[in-house]
């Protein structure tokens, strides 16, 4: 007789490698029913977004497929995640349900529930770690504490012992004698059929066989150029796992394995100077995510507290021209349409459009975070805040506020041919030399070639950069004073 069934409740880890509940499901010997719940209000205030709506149903698509290969039903439900699991439990007649924890501050307080109420019930409960390197809690300072600072924080993560990936499951799969009943993915309408989110599936395909396809061809053609080519938005010089390792398509231990082979790593770092930046920058996804597990009203508030009364100016017109693409910057605009049409934006101009945000335009950042959180299809809680309070000076290992980037400044140096804007913003393509990265002027033209012309269509800067710079200043001085006036934080 086949011990009990097992439920395997799958959160963001969609993926069979390397996947600590699944492995400790198999163990149980009996049936094992995986499920997948959307239970948007379990999100709190971080529901997901339009495009990580559309990245889900594809990576939900590719997962079924997966187990049907194996003769294996994905369970789809809608509701309470905790009224659905005591209703699987009933249906399977499981004794044991397993998942992998989140991060996200929602997501652990409803986790927690579950878990209180499957013991109460008599059920057993097996919560494993499977979205970082190492789990959240175990990276601390001498003093017992939370690191503040990244390169202290990734220091001491080298000096931890981190267990290899562990392959998926093998061999035939214990099946229930009888399905529960599943739900039609497309009854849940995560798409928007016909919307802005149509073009996406020109740019990616969900799933664990694309994360791994797009690891091999990163490895091969790119890792060890990577150092050189990160910053140029215009070249394929970053992996684009990002999306890939939100939903749990790929293990952060799988991506930092196959590095340290394709690399011939030896000890805790591989010996191509590409592969070691890049395992720095998943350093930095390991330190968003453990700041965020003890940090968790971030994504709302500034770590640094004295940052809450900064006088940021709310501005719904300068807003929608940043949203929109029509600053008459020429790279905050090329990401932007970036970002609206693919979902994705590279990492520098990310650091770009944030700063001109809330510096030059003086916005807020949650305004920001809010945005990018709603279009991109990598949306992950921890380093969205990561990245936007880090633009904003106001959290962890944070740039100073004072640090203004100048766009056109960083798009000579990241874009000089302009073949990045010309590809988004084709207003400008027969903008030659360096004219291309120069903001329309107030009589309505930029320079071509050796002369002057219209750009078509083309908006005029919605501020001037040295009036904008100045103001920002001028506030973060105003705020300086209040703040040490008033013995609030530290500014």
């Amino acid at each position: 007789m086949l011990p009990p069934a097992t439920l395997v409740w799958f959160r963001s880890d969609l993926r069979l490698q390397d996947n600590p509940a699944l492995a400790a499901a198999f163990r149980g010997g009996g049936p094992v029913v995986p499920v997948f719940i959307l239970d948007e209000p379990g999100e709190g205030r971080w529901p997901l977004g339009g495009a990580a709506r559309w990245w889900l149903h594809g990576s939900l698509t590719a997962l079924g497929e997966a187990l049907r290969k194996r003769g294996v039903e994905l369970v789809l439900r809608r509701g309470d995640s905790g009224r659905v699991l005591h209703e699987l439990v009933r249906e399977t007649g499981a004794a044991t349900v397993c998942w992998n924890r989140r991060i996200e501050p929602a997501a652990r307080a409803m986790e927690a529930g579950v878990e209180q109420s499957l013991r109460a019930a008599g059920i057993g409960v097996q919560i494993s770690d499977a979205a970082t390197l190492f789990p959240p809690g175990e990276v601390l300072t001498q003093g017992g504490g939370p690191f503040r600072v990244f390169t202290p924080f990734w220091r001491r993560c080298q000096q931890l012992s981190m267990p290899p990936p562990a392959p998926g499951p093998d061999g035939p799969w214990p099946s229930p004698a009888r399905w529960p009943r599943s739900e039609g993915l497309e009854s849940w309408k995560l798409r928007t059929p016909l919307g802005w989110d149509a073009g996406f599936a020109g740019h990616w395909t969900p799933g664990e066989a694309e994360a791994h396809r797009r690891l091999d061809q990163f490895l091969q053609r790119a890792v060890d150029a990577y150092a050189r080519c990160r910053d140029l938005p215009a070249e394929a010089g970053t992996s684009r796992l990002s999306p890939h390792l939100r939903f749990g398509e790929l293990s952060p231990r799988q991506v930092w394995s196959a590095v340290m082979v394709a690399s011939r790593g030896c000890g805790v770092m591989p010996r191509s100077r590409g592969a070691f930046v890049f395992l720095t920058e998943l350093g930095w996804r390991e330190f968003a995510d453990h700041s965020l597990w003890h940090f968790p009203q971030t994504p709302e508030e500034p770590l640094q507290a004295a940052y809450r009364d900064f006088p940021a100016v709310r501005d719904a017109g300068l807003f929608q021209a940043w949203r929109e693409g029509r600053t008459g910057y020429p790279l905050v605009d090329a990401g932007m349409r970036e970002l609206w049409h693919t979902g994705w934006m590279h990492n520098r101009v990310r650091m770009v459009v944030a700063s001109f945000l809330v510096k030059q335009l003086l916005q807020p950042w949650p305004a920001g975070a809010a945005w990018f959180w709603d279009t991109l299809v990598d949306a992950d809680l921890a380093n969205n805040t990561l990245g936007w309070q880090w633009s904003a000076g106001c959290g962890a290992d944070a740039a100073p506020f004072f640090r203004i980037f100048n766009p056109v400044l960083q798009a000579a140096r990241f874009d000089p041919g302009g073949a990045y804007v010309r590809r988004w913003v084709p207003e400008l393509a027969e903008v030659s030399g360096k004219w291309m990265h120069q903001p329309r002027t107030g009589g309505g033209a930029v320079a071509v070639g050796t002369g002057a012309g219209p750009t078509a269509g083309y908006p005029a800067p919605v501020v001037e950069l040295k009036a904008g710079r100045e103001r920002a200043l001028a506030a973060y001085a105003e705020w300086r004073g209040r703040a040490k006036a008033g013995g609030v934080g530290r500014p």
